[in-house]
């Protein structure tokens, strides 16, 4: 059974740093491209970072150099630590494959960058 369980999200000042988790059971992370998504109020998902089988990482426009995308095989995690946080930041994230599965995705965990 496939599970994603997203954790670490909070309420933040602009600025401010956040490590979110995801810890997936029912398949090994380390085989596959693995992304964090994330979704505002009235706006549609999107990818913001991704990592590859090969460790390859990539990143949306708008959180280049300030969000880094890894994973622990060990722990089958896949983390997304954020800083630098910006108001427009604020979103559901979500963690699931590239491209993703409708069927993989968990219930998020929320990031507010409000001050």
């Amino acid at each position: 059974q496939v599970q994603l369980v997203e954790s670490g999200g909070g309420l933040v000042e602009p600025g401010g740093s956040l490590r979110l988790s995801c810890v997936v059971s029912g398949f090994r992370t380390s085989i596959v491209a693995m992304g964090w998504y994330r979704q505002a109020p009235g706006k549609q998902r999107e990818l913001v970072a991704q990592v590859s089988s090969g460790d390859h990482t990539n990143y949306a426009d708008s959180v280049k150099g300030r969000f880094t995308i890894s994973r622990d095989v060990a722990k089958n995690t896949v983390y997304l630590q954020m800083s630098s946080l910006k108001p427009e930041d604020t979103a559901v994230y979500y963690c699931n494959r590239v491209p993703y599965s409708a069927a993989y995705w968990g219930q998020g965990t929320q990031v507010i960058v409000s001050s």
